[in-house]
């Protein structure tokens, strides 16, 4: 079951909302024009009621009318502190220039007209894009906190190199094997130089190996489910399945990288991925290999055997002047 993004939806109509909240008030929302004309306040009260007269242009006269003037301004702008020799005060208003009513003023500020498609639209997009806001954020909050990323990024660090050495480990007996089916017993400068590298490898390195094998299959499941732990947007993304499968997963990957851990499987890894790279410098490794056989070759017949199976030895073979026969599989 994916994540339903319900509040994004909010936040989306509300945009759209406030958008058409401009559209309306740049194209005026119908409304005729006007201009600010000056107000003699003859008349005021103390809650902004006056008696307001001015000059009307197309009446061609002084007219007077009730207004609500604005309460707030400064008191010198009121009666009698205004310096009008009448000690009348002084305001601002806007008229209309256009239509029946031209020469009436606009009233802005005594709400008789109520509110308009501009002021709804405005209203009702700021309060979705609030509630999708916060909704939101609420609502990813606890996604989020789910987040493991650096739990992640050690397993998959882990099981890369787990990964490496069983590919390198993989390399070299694939190359003693083919080399011994073909040249049965080590004689040719690639069979003896792929047995040098795994004696350099130490007898550890086949167990590391199977370990960093069975540890790579498990890292690589939990991993995948693991992975919308990995990061915030992915974590976001999931599904409530998908999420508690992470948080299981990343409880299992604290266990085996404890372990890990524990046992120092990074640094055998490591090690071991270094000891069986050794045959990458091809005229060393050759001439290394050449003089250990020459020291033991006993005990690269028994790697050979060991690795690419009992077929390619002799059963008899005459090392350094000693008859030895080989123990039958087994024995």
């Amino acid at each position: 079951m994916r994540h339903v993004p319900f509040f994004r939806w909010v936040l989306t109509l509300g945009g759209v909302l406030f958008a058409c909240s401009v559209w309306l008030y740049a194209a005026g929302a119908g409304l005729p024009e006007a201009r600010q004309v000056d107000l003699t306040v003859v008349e005021e009260a103390a809650d902004g009621s006056c008696t307001v007269r001015w000059e009307d242009p197309y009446q061609g006269r002084t007219r007077e009318a009730e207004y609500q003037c604005d309460p707030g301004r400064s008191d010198l702008l009121k009666a009698p502190q205004y310096s009008d020799s009448r000690g009348y005060g002084w305001d601002t208003a806007y008229m209309l220039t256009e239509g029946p009513q031209r020469g009436n003023l606009e009233e802005l500020a005594g709400g008789e007209q109520g509110l308009s498609a501009s002021d709804v639209c405005l209203l009702s997009g700021a309060s979705l894009i609030a509630l999708g806001l916060v909704g939101g954020n609420l609502r990813a909050l606890p996604r989020v906190l789910g987040v493991r990323a650096r739990v992640v990024r050690r397993a998959a660090e882990l099981s890369e190199a787990a990964a490496r050495v069983v590919e390198d480990y993989e390399r070299a007996v694939s190359v003693v094997r083919e080399e011994g089916r073909h040249h049965g017993p080590p004689d040719g400068s690639r069979l003896v130089t792929g047995l040098w590298v795994l004696r350099e490898a130490g007898p550890r390195a086949g167990e590391t190996a199977a370990v960093a094998r069975r540890l790579t299959r498990r890292l690589q499941v939990l991993l995948d489910d693991a992975a919308p732990a990995a990061g915030p947007r992915s974590r976001l993304r999931a599904g409530p399945v998908a999420r508690s499968d992470a948080d299981r997963a990343v409880a299992e990957l604290r266990l085996l990288l404890a372990d890990a851990e524990r046992d120092g499987l990074a640094g055998r890894f490591a090690q071991t991925s270094v000891d069986l790279l050794r045959g990458q410098d091809a005229e060393r490794a050759v001439l290394a290999a050449t003089a250990d056989f020459a020291r033991e070759p006993h005990a690269y017949r028994l790697l050979l055997a060991e690795v690419a199976g009992p077929a390619v030895v002799p059963r008899r073979r005459r090392v350094k002047g000693v008859l030895r026969r080989r123990r039958p599989s087994g024995a």
